[in-house]
């Protein structure tokens, strides 16, 4: 079965409503599919999380299916989203000097890629 990481760095929303629906696309296509908040995305979790964002549904349904693997702990630190994260309950990951590594997504089999 193939086997997708999808790392999000951009915050701009416009872009990363691509991560979601790339995700959940991969996701009804029986792919296993992890999305990794990185860089300034982290700062979308807050707004995404609220019902009036217009990408909530999409964001909501990824989390019910536990598409999001984990945020980056250094950005969500440094850019004020670190306690949102812990409010969700989201994994933060930290395994390469605070932020996510790819290569041990690498080493699970997954592709990465990037957005």
């Amino acid at each position: 079965m193939k086997k997708i990481a999808l790392f999000a760095f951009n915050g701009d929303p416009l872009c990363f409503v691509h991560v979601l629906l790339n995700a959940l696309d991969m996701d009804e296509k029986g792919v296993i599919v992890k999305v990794i908040i990185e860089g300034s995305a982290v700062t979308l979790i807050g707004p995404l999380a609220q019902e009036d964002h217009t990408f909530h549904h999409l964001y909501q349904s990824c989390l019910d299916k536990g598409l999001i693997d984990c945020v980056c702990q250094a950005c969500s630190y440094k850019l004020g989203s670190l306690e949102e994260a812990k409010r969700q309950n989201l994994r933060l990951c930290h395994d390469m000097s605070g932020h996510p590594s790819m290569s041990s997504y690498l080493q699970q089999g997954f592709e990465v890629i990037t957005f």
